[in-house]
């Protein structure tokens, strides 16, 4: 006996709407759909099945545009009907409706996962289609000229294409389809990627527990701003550096490995699932940080899958090239493979990675750190912040000390890989900390260095 399955459909008897069946069928595995069968897999049989097998063809053809087999079978004096149908590279719509077969049901797809599927039967994804009304002068080319320097260093470009103008740049980038940019063009380069892509930024927040948020940021900017400023958000403001002494000297560190938590993040904002609207959220506790990607794993993937060896199948393959000309990453699914081994290295402990349907989540676990050392990490004085400072904010100091009228364009444009929001956040940070000072207005003041560089 047979029973219903992803590819085995029954029906007692033939209705013309059994054709949405059949072009689910055919937008999924292919299947076989019998008509004369109950739902239990016993023979009913079914009347005129010899006219049947002439009209259901026809009707197939007529309104699907594809061809079945029809056989006709017997059982014990009854008669019954197999229609099957293939598997079609292309999308098959009936009246201008598409259906997939998706387990044992079929469903009618729409919004989003109806863009999606056309997309994918056409050998596109979401990234590549091409917006008509962006033009290249509406790309940020600071971030151009810095991801130059980026892919310079990495030696995975041509030399000819970056010392070239940047329409050829990009060209070499495989961002334009014919004369139009397409829409990894808009997340990677554009300066306000959300005025195209709605939830095209990332959210994080400092939790007590659950439901107690102590405070919040937002990053937004093209997706290589977001990595910069993300990564000096989390190691300068959201996590708490664990304090150890080697002889004399004091030595600070994170209780995640910076390596894994660049990694992640590159993660997160090359496979994330643009469509849904919805940014990428980081929730940081005493003892844990948790990044929650709306991604999307390829079809018959697991979890299991990321954690073995496998091949690489970036969600968004325009954005990941482009990461990968940088140096950002790497080109053979060896992501998740690093983050782990990065956290053997140090010493920590490995994250786990959960997928729920609605996402992916990467949850780093670490040792809560004693009230002494958060008291000392969370009540320095201004001259131990100072003393910790990082390296871009060293540069702010040092430029600013010698041009105090700098406005913040200028500061971008003078430091070798600052990004504007990069400048926006440090300054704000070196204010809070006593270090700089603003003096007179926004357009005619000053800034005012309060204490040397390091």
């Amino acid at each position: 006996m047979i029973f219903e399955s992803q590819n085995i459909e029954f029906k007692e008897s033939w209705r013309d709407e059994y054709l949405k069946w059949i072009c689910g069928f055919a937008n999924a595995q292919g299947g076989r759909l019998y008509i004369g069968m109950c739902d239990n897999g016993e023979v009913c049989g079914v009347e005129n099945a010899k006219k049947l097998m002439e009209d259901i063809p026809n009707k197939v053809r007529d309104t699907l545009g594809i061809l079945v087999d029809v056989n006709l079978k017997e059982k014990g004096g009854k008669e019954y009907l197999e229609v099957i149908t293939d598997a079609y590279p292309y999308p098959i719509s009936y009246k201008g409706q598409y259906h997939v077969r998706s387990g044992s049901t079929k469903q009618e797809l729409k919004g989003v996962a109806l863009d999606q599927f056309l997309l994918r039967r056409q050998g596109r994804t979401w990234d590549s289609v091409s917006l008509p009304f962006l033009k290249l002068e509406d790309l940020d080319k600071v971030t151009i000229d810095l991801f130059r320097k980026y892919a310079q260093r990495s030696g995975r470009m041509e030399e000819g294409a970056l010392q070239d103008n940047n329409q050829y740049l990009l060209e070499k980038l495989r961002l334009f389809e014919g004369e139009y940019l397409k829409r990894a063009a808009v997340l990677l380069f554009h300066p306000d990627p959300e005025k195209y892509i709605t939830g095209a930024f990332i959210k994080i927040g400092y939790f007590r527990n659950d439901a107690d948020l102590i405070y919040q940021d937002e990053v937004h900017g093209n997706l290589f701003q977001q990595v910069s400023v993300l990564m000096d958000l989390l190691t300068t403001k959201y996590l708490k550096a664990l304090i150890r002494y080697e002889d004399i000297q004091r030595v600070e560190e994170l209780p995640i490995p910076r390596g894994a938590l660049r990694e992640v993040i590159l993660n997160a904002i090359v496979h994330k699932d643009y469509v849904s609207a919805t940014p990428i959220q980081i929730s940081v506790y005493d003892d844990k940080l948790m990044i929650w990607n709306c991604g999307v794993l390829p079809e018959n993937w697991s979890i299991e899958t990321l954690l073995s060896k496998h091949g690489s199948r970036p969600y968004n393959p325009d954005v990941a090239n482009v990461f990968f000309r940088a140096g950002e990453i790497e080109a053979w699914g060896r992501g998740i493979e690093r983050i782990v081994s990065v956290c053997r290295e140090a010493g920590s402990k490995e994250p786990e990675f959960r997928y729920d349907g609605t996402g992916l989540w990467t949850i780093f676990e670490f040792k809560k750190t004693t009230q002494e050392t958060t008291q000392e990490t969370t009540q320095e004085t201004t001259q131990e912040k100072f003393l910790k400072r990082t390296e871009l904010q060293d540069e702010i100091i040092h430029y600013l000390q010698a041009h105090p009228y700098a406005t913040r364009k200028e500061l971008t444009d003078s430091i070798p890989n600052a990004t504007e929001n990069g400048v926006k956040y440090n300054l704000s940070r070196l204010q809070e900390i006593g270090i700089l000072r603003r003096v007179g207005s926004t357009r005619y003041g000053h800034w005012e260095v309060m204490a040397g560089k390091k």
